[in-house]
């Protein structure tokens, strides 16, 4: 084995497995739950604040800030977790009995004045657990109970077949804490640390789950404004006629923007708040729970209230996605008509040039009519020239029947030089009209693709 190439994450892919392992937990005990966002670049605040509680209650803090650390300290055990987006703490008292109030001394209690106070980090769950022995039967339990809870509605369980009962209203008490009580029945403590975490993390994600609810409100009305005003561009686009197409441009590229900003706030934490409610539904459906004496079970009271939260988030992601490609739909058919009227402007524009050009070329026409006269009679002025200066020089000839013959043949030359630069301007016109020619139908079929 030693002469084997391991993969560098292999022993901490098996310690991830086991890194934040199932409490054992005897009856009865006072457990308190807190979970605290996690800030950004405070994860060294609060674990030097937890290093702090551990000095207080004179033993030596943890150096190394592990995902998960476990101590007990005595009768009283701490646990804290590192999740993605928040840190939870777990205080377990095990001082307790089962004669006291359940909830007449927290896990709380034993920490150092003023250190839950100062906390690093903004706290969204704060519930109490307290687990106690308990054989009566659900009538004799039921009065005892709701004395517990301040007179709040109760939503009860009975899971694991009947092995225990669970108790809570799923509201703040005046300690500003949740409460669930937990009558153990023939439950061990192993099972009961199990079912002790199952209703932490249900407590934790379902509040978790519930933080992207108020965005999704707030982007509701919004959507719905920013709907009604799409589908009335769509109609004046629909009937033609003179529009202001820049006024409607930036109108959608202010709907575009609008939308986008919607989406960059709300993406993660809609799609947090779906991994959320899949891990809720998990933990209910692992308690295996059953009816309490005709109360509502913790998943018939969550499925009932948490569901249609999640879907109303589910719902207002779908619309920003709908209403991000209908914008960019309705944008590219202003886009197109945009186009549409540049190329008709611009065909006016060529037909126009072209009624220049014919002009042009009349004129130029003209002109070296004009030009081959001047040069010709230039030239033979310059050929006079010439041969009167033969003619003195002592060459005998007769200088008007020369300078006569030279008129015709200076007026075909000049004519004919005329005419091949004519003709070499139009074959390099044709040479760059074809080019231009080819690079549009290239193009046309690239934007066909």
């Amino acid at each position: 084995m030693t002469q084997l190439a391991f993969h560098p994450l292999r022993d901490a892919l098996y310690q991830e497995m086991h890194s934040r392992p199932f409490q054992v937990i005897t009856s009865p005990a006072r457990i308190s739950h807190i979970s605290v966002l996690n800030s950004s670049g405070g994860h060294d605040e609060q674990f030097h604040h937890f290093q702090q509680l551990f000095t207080a209650l004179g033993v030596a803090p943890p150096v190394i800030d592990d995902v998960c650390i476990q101590e007990d300290i005595g009768s009283f055990r701490v646990r804290r977790e590192k999740h993605l987006e928040f840190t939870t703490y777990t205080f377990i008292d095990f001082s307790a009995t089962d004669d006291e109030n359940p909830f007449a001394t927290t896990g709380v209690t034993p920490l150092p004045d003023g250190w839950l106070r100062g906390l690093p980090g903004q706290l969204v769950t704060a519930i109490h657990l307290s687990v106690k022995r308990s054989d009566e039967s659900d009538e004799l339990m039921i009065p005892e109970v709701k004395r517990h809870f301040e007179g709040m509605r109760l939503v009860g369980s009975s899971p694991q077949q009947g092995d225990a009962r669970v108790w809570t209203s799923f509201q703040l008490h005046d300690d500003g804490f949740g409460r669930f009580l937990i009558c153990n029945r023939r439950m061990s403590d192993s099972q009961i640390g199990r079912l002790c975490q199952r209703l932490m993390e249900i407590e934790t994600y379902r509040l978790m789950a519930l933080i992207a609810l108020p965005d999704a409100k707030h982007c509701a009305p919004a959507l719905s404004e920013m709907d009604g005003q799409l589908a009335d561009l769509t109609a004046r686009l629909s009937k033609g006629g003179g529009l202001d197409e820049p006024a409607i441009l930036a109108e959608l590229t202010d709907m575009a923007a609008r939308v986008e900003d919607y989406r960059a706030h709300t993406t993660f934490r809609f799609s947090a708040t779906r991994a959320y409610h899949d891990l809720v539904l998990k933990r209910l459906a692992e308690l295996r729970e059953d009816e309490v004496s005709g109360h509502l079970t913790l998943t018939e009271f969550l499925t009932r209230r948490l569901t249609p939260a999640v879907r109303t988030c589910q719902s207002v992601g779908e619309r920003l996605e709908d209403m991000s490609k209908r914008i960019d739909r309705v944008s590219d058919m202003m886009r197109t008509r945009v186009e549409l009227s540049i190329q008709a402007q611009n065909q006016q524009l060529l037909a126009s040039m072209d009624r220049r050009s014919k002009i042009q070329l009349m004129m130029q026409h003209t002109v070296e009519g004009l030009s081959v006269a001047a040069i010709s009679y230039y030239s033979v002025g310059l050929i006079k020239l010439v041969l009167e200066a033969l003619y003195d020089a002592g060459v005998e000839f007769d200088k008007n029947l020369a300078v006569g013959i030279s008129v015709p043949v200076v007026i075909a030359g000049v004519w004919l030089a005329t005419r091949k630069i004519h003709k070499h301007f139009l074959a390099l016109a044709k040479e760059q009209r074809s080019a231009d020619l080819a690079d549009e139908m290239a193009r046309n079929k690239a934007k066909k693709k």
